[in-house]
């Protein structure tokens, strides 16, 4: 789950990192009052989960309140990468000196937490890393005795830093890492971390993401999320209890369990298809979540063809396939589907599935290399049941 910039902001500045005083504005006039507040030369930026706000026009400055209000004006309600920008922060102008880049991730690789920092901040570290990747400073927390203040200072020495400025840069990295921790946090970044004219360093923008997964044991921050930042699909899926995620295909893929699916996709890409989720429905595969899963895949216009994918473990095959037919007769949309099914009845199953018509397979080899044919309009499907 993605949090704001603003609400970020507010979490730093509660563990102790220094963060300048910002206000968050819904309106026009609410940003031109949070400047008069503020004081002097203002920033007004966009708050949308989306990278590239100053490139799309969603970070102005100001020097006065009715300059304040005339940006938000313009960037309230505009557009950034599809996502709409319902609220602006204001936060005074910094007179920066220097920028650099600090951030924490949850590095699967290494299975610890990195931080990641840089002494050309102020831009993508995605950028950095692909073009001065050697620019880039690494440092492993240990797993057991965590990220240590050592570690920090010959980091801050590393970008360069000296005097108070490697003591700041290591008092704020190691709360950085605190606050990672104590919100399980994937990533948690300051970018740009800035020597600013006081000659101290500041967090002026931050961002965090956090596990879903933990939700349940922060409701504070489970109240944070955004929906107007999520596609419908997506917040549909939730509300289902259904792990979805929209991608750029033409083949729906509704399987049950995570690893299964990732394989299922594999397969369809190993036979040139491209899918257009992942979508995971759960152990249980009842004919509400079915109905849902299947409503989700087809609000996708793009969607040409549909691969379900069971395996029957507690839940019986037969009992599948009939959720899936009760399923396939409350959905509006139709398209050609291939259904694969192993486990418990399968055989029972497939045998309720293709007296409705509805085409099986007895591997996901041959399921996705037919839906792939289908999708490319290479086999003339059957009808889809009720349609």
């Amino acid at each position: 789950m993605n949090l704001h910039e603003y609400q970020t902001r507010e979490i730093l500045r509660r563990h102790g990192i220094p963060v300048p005083p910002d206000q968050v504005a819904s309106t026009p006039e609410e940003a031109e009052s949070a400047a008069a507040a503020i004081g002097g030369e203002v920033v007004i930026k966009a708050q949308v989960h989306a990278g590239g706000r100053g490139k799309a026009g969603g970070v102005k400055l100001a020097n006065s309140p009715v300059g304040a209000r005339e940006a938000a004006e313009q960037i309230l309600g505009m557009q950034i990468k599809g996502l709409p920008v319902n609220k602006v922060l204001v936060a005074p102008a910094a007179d920066i000196t220097n920028e650099m880049y600090l951030g924490f991730i949850l590095d699967r690789a290494n299975k610890t937490v990195t931080l990641m920092a840089s002494a050309a901040g102020g831009v993508d570290i995605e950028e950095v890393a692909e073009r001065t990747p050697e620019k880039i400073v690494r440092a492993q927390a240990d797993p057991v005795i965590g990220f240590q203040p050592y570690q920090a200072r010959d980091v801050a020495y590393e970008l360069g830093l000296s005097g108070r400025h490697v003591r700041q840069f290591a008092d704020i990295a190691m709360r950085l890492y605190d606050v990672f921790l104590e919100n399980d946090a994937s990533l948690l970044e300051i970018n740009p971390l800035a020597i600013v004219a006081s000659g101290d360093l500041q967090a002026l923008d931050a961002k965090m993401v956090v596990d879903d997964n933990s939700l349940f044991r922060h409701p504070e921050l489970a109240a944070m999320e955004d929906h107007t930042q999520l596609a419908p699909s997506e917040v549909e899926a939730a509300r289902a209890g259904i792990t979805f995620i929209k991608l750029d295909g033409d083949i729906g893929c509704m399987v049950n369990g995570a690893g299964l699916a990732m394989a299922t996709m594999d397969t369809v890409k190993l036979y040139g298809g491209e899918p257009a989720n992942f979508l995971d429905i759960g152990g249980g595969a009842s004919a509400e979540q079915v109905t849902a899963a299947l409503n989700i895949i087809l609000a996708d216009p793009k969607v040409r063809a549909v691969l379900i994918n069971i395996f029957g473990g507690i839940t019986r095959c037969d009992v599948v396939a009939r959720g899936i037919l009760e399923g396939l007769s409350a959905v509006e949309r139709r398209v050609p589907m291939v259904v694969r099914l192993v486990g418990t009845n399968e055989e029972e199953g497939r045998r309720i599935l293709e007296g409705a018509q509805l085409p099986t397979a007895s591997s996901l080899s041959e399921a996705a290399e037919r839906v792939v044919r289908i999708a490319r309009g290479e086999e003339t499907p059957a009808p889809t049941p009720g349609a």
